[in-house]
């Protein structure tokens, strides 16, 4: 237990700069927008909607890279990787004429840090037994998950401030007040947003030491992980295949000049599951071909899928809802309804609106910290019971909290519905953390040693695209004026989970009883 809980410990914060860097785009967004960069809002939703695809995308490939390369191999070279982006947007962002495509592809690039998630859980799956694995996973992923907060408490607090002094670069000076968790940062004041991505490329280093120095390849899991080069060769080729789908997928998804824009979302990412799936089935090489080949029998388990779709349920809407309610809270509660000389209605900045870099770490907070009661409650009285519980409650909530944004919009003091707001939102995320937790433990119950580690990282990789998918959604209904359209199509998802969780796995004559 020694070497398993050394590995485990040595894993989180590695996984917690992996969410970091995959997140940190909404955050950035925020800033963007406080700072004149001349996007529109729509665009500024994209970025993180960008980092939140390729990062889903990549935990395909990333789901069978333990098995092939070996965790320690894996976690250094996945986590050195998010140096590229880091160091990408830090020179990036010091100029607000850079453009649009640059933050694009530097938002494509982050995306490392999100595929870095199903490569970790495989590998901490295989260090526990089962009847400890709802724990360990549960800690591994909900103290991961705290990549999120920790990215949205620090980042607003570095950005205020050279830092990092001579690297921190020039200050720009923000058009519109913005926020920390202590305290409001008026218009006209400086700021330093390329420290934003710079501070995870600083802590990316001594982690990717103590990963090389501190972990494991499991024999067990891995025979043949080979020369750490040959590794790292292999676990370039993975990634490449995950990047070359998520590209072709972006370019007939995004519109005019960056893309062809002849694909709508939900047509876009079916391509590039089953593209992906089929490039790492054809790959070459001794080592990947058979590895792939074996880990593909997952899919021909029903248990997969259902699992899938109820992950999706839990750490797709915590990831996805992490992503979009940084800027939506900025756009609609930070602008208002106001009246017109000749009758129109105008949306135009809110005096009092509340800021997003202020607030919006609550709520992943709670989601991240509740995880591990999740996996420890499912221990107990059986993770399906469990999910069941806090779909209900993940249902009422998104109905409510699409009724308020619908008072808010329209509203000519939209921050009198923010506490409601809030507080809602955190209950949603509440259950998502520990639903997360329950799922895990499920996943850990109902499928063998050898396949479980391939499962995990497979639904972790679906449900991701929960980051795409919530703030191209959330963002395209606040601009058509109708944000509650959004959280009323997630409530009735959320309804449909609630009978495939009965169906298999509490009804009378279950597939498998309450795992």
């Amino acid at each position: 237990m020694r070497i398993a809980n050394r590995n485990l410990w040595i894993s989180i914060p590695n996984l917690l700069l992996a969410f970091a860097v995959w997140m940190m785009w909404g955050m950035i967004a925020v800033q963007m927008l406080n700072l004149g960069f001349p996007f529109s809002e729509t665009e500024l939703f994209t970025l993180a909607a960008i980092a939140g695809l390729t990062g889903a995308t990549l935990r395909i490939p990333a789901s069978f890279m333990i098995r092939i390369a070996g965790g320690r191999n894996t976690v250094f070279f996945t986590t050195a990787l998010m140096l590229l982006p880091c160091l990408g947007a830090w020179q990036a962002l010091q100029n607000p004429d850079t453009p649009l495509w640059v933050f694009q592809l530097l938002a494509f690039l982050s995306g490392i840090g999100g595929g870095n998630f199903a490569a970790s859980m495989s590998n901490i799956s295989n260090f526990f037994p089962k009847r400890q694995q709802g724990l360990a996973l549960g800690l591994n992923a909900g103290l991961g998950n705290f990549g999120v907060t920790t990215m949205q408490i620090l980042i607003p607090l570095v950005m205020i401030a050279p830092v990092f002094w001579l690297l921190s670069g020039d200050p720009m000076i923000l058009e519109r007040a913005s926020g920390t968790l202590i305290g409001r940062i008026e218009a006209g004041t400086e700021t330093w947003i390329q420290n934003a991505p710079l501070v995870w490329g600083l802590l990316i280093i001594p982690a990717c030491i103590v990963a090389w120095f501190g972990m494991n390849n499991l024999r067990t899991v891995t025979p043949s992980p080979g020369h750490p080069l040959r590794a790292f060769a292999t676990l370039t080729g993975l990634y490449a295949a995950g990047f070359l789908t998520a590209a072709i997928g972006l370019y007939l998804f995004l519109p005019r000049p960056v893309g062809l824009g002849v694909l709508n979302m939900w047509l876009a990412l079916p391509l590039i599951i089953v593209l992906t799936l089929g490039l790492l089935r054809i790959m070459p090489g001794e080592v990947i071909r058979p590895g792939i080949k074996r880990q593909f029998t997952i899919f021909s388990d029903k248990h997969t899928w259902s699992m899938t779709i109820l992950y999706i349920l839990t750490f797709g809407s915590f990831i996805g809802f992490s992503a979009a309610l940084p800027l939506s809270i900025e756009v609609i509660f930070g602008y208002m309804n106001e009246v017109q000389a000749d009758g129109s209605v105008e949306r135009v900045a809110n005096p009092d609106g509340p800021s997003a870099l202020t607030f919006a770490w609550i709520g992943p907070f709670i989601g991240a910290l509740i995880r591990p009661i999740g996996g420890w409650l499912s221990d107990k009285v059986g993770g399906s019971i469990v999910t069941q519980a806090i779909s209900v409650v993940m249902v009422i909530a998104s109905v409510a909290v699409g009724y308020v944004m619908m008072l808010a919009y329209g509203s000519e003091a939209p921050h009198e519905y923010f506490a409601t707001f809030l507080i809602l939102f955190l209950i949603i995320f509440a259950a998502c953390g520990i639903g997360n937790g329950s799922t895990f433990r499920t996943i850990g119950v109902v499928f063998s040693q050898e396949l479980k580690g391939p499962v995990l990282g497979w639904t972790s990789a679906v449900a991701a695209y929960g980051a795409f998918i919530a703030p191209r959604v959330m963002g395209e209904q606040i601009e058509a004026g109708s944000p509650e359209v959004a959280m009323y199509a997630f409530a009735a998802f959320y309804f449909v989970c609630l009978f495939i969780n009965w169906w298999f796995y509490l009804r009378k004559n279950a597939y498998v009883k309450n795992p």
